[in-house]
């Protein structure tokens, strides 16, 4: 269940889509694993799901996921891996197998996240077309199939999931603009809530980057007229700099004409990847109603 990342051209990536299957596509190798996706918050005893992708933002299979506690698991078909939170409440690290890095999240006592219905507390601001978005509150299925979330009568993919948050995915045809979203599981249901969805274009030179050149990328923002701030990741340093350190924030301009810059500077010959993400605030779910 893996969708590529979109790649604007060939020398130039933006990983701004994950998860879903395109039919026929070869699921990514265990070793390509990059980026562990955990729920920031589990609860003790309860079920949860975590996601692992790859560089190009693809869920990955068959990946070994190592917890602090000596637990490990690995993930299934779907790139997706489904455990019972530890016992003990506090704070837990999770990483893949092989790989440096660490994840956070806290357990919660059982009392901390009782609820017999689905609450949900707080949403994005606005969110990408093609990236993923964050749901909190009380009430969700851990296990993240069991959750059913439709944005604009369409279902989305899950990727992350706990009692207390889901990390959705929205489904590929959807729209710029405001859109209606429901979220059931099981016989529970929460009140339609609503995101204002924005698109994000990559315009750039599609030629090789030389060693020492200085390359602008601009974003085009759809969707909005209002300033929206995104966060630049350099994900070959072997072969470009991003200017202004990695990761590098930018807002855009706002108005009709909505866009963003960031530039690269090569360091060898060779294609470069730029991840460029959505960051957005969040708001209370009840400043809807």
């Amino acid at each position: 269940m893996a969708r590529f990342a979109v790649a604007f051209m060939a020398a130039v990536l933006v990983s701004l889509l994950i998860g879903m299957a395109i039919v026929g596509q070869q699921p990514p190798a265990a070793s390509a694993a990059r980026m562990l996706l955990l729920p920031r918050q589990i609860v003790s005893g309860e079920r949860a799901t975590l996601a692992v992708l790859d560089v190009n933002g693809r869920l990955t299979p068959e990946v070994t996921v190592a917890f602090s506690n000596g637990d490990r698991l690995k993930t299934d078909a779907t790139g997706r891996a489904m455990f019972v939170a530890p016992l003990t409440p506090g704070s837990i690290s999770a990483s893949i197998a092989g790989r440096s890095g660490k994840v956070y999240t806290t357990i919660l006592t059982p009392t901390e996240a009782n609820s017999e219905s689905i609450q949900i507390q707080s949403l994005p601001k606005m969110a990408s077309l093609s990236d993923r978005f964050e749901l909190t509150g009380l009430g969700f299925c851990g296990d993240a199939d069991s959750n059913q979330v439709t944005i604009g009568g369409q279902q989305a993919l899950i990727l992350t999931a706990s009692p207390t948050s889901l990390e959705v995915l929205p489904p590929t045809d959807l729209q710029p603009g405001a859109v209606s979203i429901d979220v059931n599981c099981g016989k529970k249901s929460a009140p339609p809530i609503s995101i204002r969805f924005i698109a994000l274009a990559l315009e750039a030179n599609t030629s090789p980057l030389a060693p020492g050149e200085h390359r602008t990328l601009t974003v085009r923002v759809t969707g909005t007229s209002l300033k929206i701030e995104m966060e630049a990741r350099n994900l070959e340093p072997r072969v470009a700099d991003l200017s202004g350190g990695n990761p590098v924030k930018a807002s855009s301009s706002g108005g009709a004409e909505n866009l963003a810059h960031f530039e690269v500077v090569g360091r060898k010959s060779g294609p470069f990847l730029i991840s460029i993400r959505l960051l957005s605030g969040r708001i209370a779910a009840a400043q809807q109603r």
